[in-house]
């Protein structure tokens, strides 16, 4: 059975509680232990899958076809477990599902309340498989104290009583504020928050503490004091140069030791960190720089493309490069020649997207890179636009374009190269999708069967002829208009097994040009880059030896 850790946060949010989560699940793994973590959102969305890039940063996809928040990314990183639906859940799935069983009378008549109804709906989850797992990491969103995470730290204090003494434990994440004018960090905001979360019944075993430099010792012990937990399970979480760096850090601080003596594990086994070590010398010891434009449509916000932007480092790292991904806003170029802005850049990723804003200048980025020999990814969208833009400039079809824009539009204005897929097949059962059907989970989620052209490019990249990759969209590449483009040097290496859809593009007498239907990101790890990555910054790395 499972032992529980259940990490929370205070006095701010961001502070990187996936992170933590994550580092901590990974230096788990390191002693010998099983884990998985869960995310616990007190958001009202059912899922972030309808929510925009800006609000929440990027949606993680999971096998099983779950639109989930960013930190399950972190946690599969870290871990090498592949996420599930029963990792992430919301506020608004655990309303929905208790009002559910309400009309279908599951509750008997009886009155619906937070407690007890809500909170046994989020235990539940909780413990799901727990059987499965040494130790099950839940991750509650959001700052104890906020309104809205109430049910989630009462249905975790009810939790904790339930199983018996011992098996659950609490670790509470805050910030130690620098004050400048005084050279002093400041404990009081991390002592209130210990106070919030005791006034609910929740007691922190351990306390990461967020800093910008070391905590001298004097403010340990007034933390272990006021905060009533042992010097040793004071954690500084010191400000590092990469993610990646954080299971070496935090094993430094003692983590992994103060939770195991939390558990009172004893004698712990030693870690075998030998993994995260290959990763830091290959991050701290590159052996040059290659830059890429990543040409999409929300580049305000990087955690939009975060899975993609650590992809990118997982391919430098398989090439002992560093990578310097640089951020483009698609709409520049359709109102700038695209050549001032991306000459000088060794490679081009087009990125994913909904919606017809940019897509001009993601087209204009992939005829760039098709014209000039640059290597070029472009995913979901970004494949989309490179066939549109094959299609316009290449096979004459100058009214080529996507169902989706016109649905924009409300009126028809484009050939649709590109379709609204309304059926497709899931494992051994038919889907059916309508144009006006709820947005929420009502695309093409998950993971998906391709089969790669014998000799194509990426049947070599991937060195198999069948991969499996996840999935996001709505739209599709019309395989009726494939003679046409073929005919032009147009490959199509990638299909679903039954040769309706088209996974993979790439041109023919390009250096590298591919574009992929699927989301190869959301797969890629420190220890395991994805193969297209790694092959797309090898690609851009003979370029930058070129320059």
């Amino acid at each position: 059975m499972a032992r529980f850790i259940f990490i929370t946060g205070g006095v701010v949010s961001s502070l990187g509680k996936g992170l933590a989560s994550a580092a901590l699940g990974a230096l788990l793994q390191a002693r010998g232990f099983t884990v998985r973590l869960r995310k616990l959102d007190p958001y009202l969305n059912v899922d972030p899958g309808t929510m925009s890039p800006f609000e929440h940063g990027e949606v993680f996809v999971t096998d099983d076809g779950a639109e989930t928040d960013l930190d399950l990314g972190h946690y599969e990183r870290f871990t090498g477990v592949a996420a599930r639906s029963t990792d992430s859940i919301s506020s608004g799935r655990i309303y929905s599902n208790v009002l559910e069983k309400e009309r279908r009378g599951d509750y008997l008549g009886k009155t619906i309340q937070v407690i007890p109804h809500v909170t046994n709906e989020i235990k539940d989850f909780i413990a799901a498989g727990e059987d499965e797992v040494d130790f099950m990491l839940c991750e509650i969103g959001g700052t104890v104290g906020d309104i809205e995470g109430l049910p989630f730290f009462e249905a975790i204090r009810q939790f904790s009583q339930d199983k018996p003494r011992g098996q659950c434990i609490f670790m509470h994440l805050t910030l130690l504020p620098y004050i400048k004018a005084s050279g002093e960090l400041k404990t009081k905001p991390t002592q209130h928050s210990v106070k919030e979360l005791r006034s609910i019944g929740i007691a922190p075993d351990v306390l990461v503490c967020r800093s910008e430099g070391p905590i001298p010792a004097k403010e340990r012990e007034k933390l272990a004091l006021f905060c009533n937990v042992r010097p040793d399970s004071v954690i500084a979480a010191q400000d590092l140069k990469s993610i990646y760096e954080a299971p070496l850090a935090y094993h430094r601080e003692g983590l992994d030791q103060a939770v195991l003596d939390a558990f009172q594990i004893n004698p712990a086994p030693k870690p075998d960190l030998s993994k995260w070590e290959d990763v830091s010398d290959r991050i701290f010891n590159a052996e040059g720089e290659v830059r890429v434009a990543i040409v999409g449509k929300y580049t305000q916000l990087e955690d939009a493309y975060k899975s993609i932007a650590e992809a990118l480092t997982h391919g430098g790292m398989a090439n002992r490069v560093r990578v310097k991904a640089e951020w483009i806003d698609a709409e520049i170029f359709e109102r700038e020649d695209p050549g001032p802005w991306l000459e000088g850049f060794h490679a081009i990723l087009v990125p994913g997207g909904f919606g017809e804003r940019g897509t001009e200048g993601k087209m204009k980025a992939a005829q760039f890179a098709r014209t000039r020999g640059v290597p070029y990814l472009g995913i979901c969208l970004g494949m989309q636009m490179a066939v549109i833009e094959a299609a316009r400039n290449v096979a004459e079809l100058s009214d080529a374009g996507s169902e989706e824009f016109d649905h924009e539009a409300g009126k028809k204005r484009f050939t649709p190269v590109v379709y609204h897929l309304k059926e497709w097949v899931q494992g051994n059962a038919m889907v059916k999708r309508k144009l006006g059907d709820d947005k929420g989970g009502t695309m093409r989620l998950g993971a998906y069967t391709a089969h790669l052209l014998k000799g194509s490019k990426v049947a070599e990249i991937y060195g198999s002829t069948v991969i499996e990759e996840r999935h996001r969209h709505r739209y599709e590449v019309d395989i009726k208009y494939r003679k046409q483009l073929e005919a032009c040097g147009m490959v199509f290496s990638g299909m679903s097994p039954d040769g309706r859809l088209p996974e993979i593009v790439e041109w023919k007498d390009h250096p590298w040009f591919i574009g992929v239907q699927f989301h190869p990101e959301l797969k890629s790890k420190p220890f395991a880059p994805h193969p297209l990555f790694a092959d797309f910054v090898r690609a851009a790395v003979e370029v930058s030896r070129l320059v």
